[in-house]
């Protein structure tokens, strides 16, 4: 399936490292001029790099998403940079929980709602004007299986994926008509920079991680990156409003 994406341009949010830095060097990959955005300078700059590097265009843009101002900044730069905005992926995100919902904070519910769920509307809230007025375009958010059901000692994190999909949803109906596809992946466990943190005080940890995946296995960044880029080719044009689950089996059970 051909993608057709050469000479436009992509957006990626949290594109510092893990499925943020795969997806932006996928789409440049197949051609696109990437805006590469997130909190890490040094990260970012990194995937910029990698894909100059590589022969393609990027450009880093430092952002902080839960801040309208500087959401606005980066979308007028990327306007200011390549004249356009055809695809975003707004994959910014953050986990931090690590105990029961009575054990949670007030910091901790604030940090995750202001990231998860109010990054991808702010950035939605300012990629949507530009694409309806270049006549349309697609934006792919990050939910996680988490936000399909229940996540037990991660309560705060599961409702802030439960509202990205409900931002999906509500936006991919909005828009239906106007040109611009909104859909969101749901990643199960992926093999990143965070979930080796995490196993390192846990040698078993890994093990126990990947058996609840019926596929045997964590996922790749790879796989969840051409997810990405399918919600956003036109193999994809008539998707809309969807949640595509990648989880190696893991809801399936």
């Amino acid at each position: 399936m051909s993608m057709t994406f050469s000479g436009q341009v992509a957006l990626v949010t949290g594109a510092a490292a893990g499925i943020g830095r795969a997806t932006a060097l996928a789409f440049a990959a197949e051609g696109l001029k990437v805006a590469v955005a997130d909190l890490d300078a040094q990260g970012g700059e990194g995937t910029a790099e990698l894909i100059r590097a590589a022969g393609g265009e990027a450009v880093f843009i430092r952002c902080d998403v839960t801040k309208d101002a500087e959401v606005k900044a980066l979308l007028d730069r990327v306007i200011n940079t390549y004249g356009r905005l055809d695809y975003a992926f707004n994959n910014a995100g953050i986990e931090i929980e690590k105990g029961s919902l009575a054990e949670g904070s007030e910091a901790e519910f604030d940090a995750i709602m202001g990231v998860n769920v109010k990054g991808v509307w702010l950035c939605m809230k300012h990629q949507i004007p530009l694409m309806l007025n270049q006549g349309g375009g697609a934006i792919v958010n990050t939910a996680s299986v988490a936000g399909l059901g229940a996540a037990p000692r991660m309560s705060i994190y599961a409702a802030s994926k439960h509202a990205v999909l409900g931002l999906t949803k509500s936006a991919a109906i909005e828009y239906a008509k106007k040109g611009i596809r909104v859909n969101a992946i749901c990643p199960a466990v992926i093999d990143t920079d965070m979930f080796r943190r995490a196993c390192e005080t846990d040698p078993k940890k890994a093990d126990y991680v990947a058996a609840l995946h019926p596929i045997g296995r964590i996922g790749k960044v790879e796989e969840i990156s051409a997810a990405v880029l399918y919600l956003c080719s036109d193999g994809a044009s008539f998707t809309t409003g969807q949640g595509l689950v990648v989880d190696g089996g893991m809801t399936a059970i």
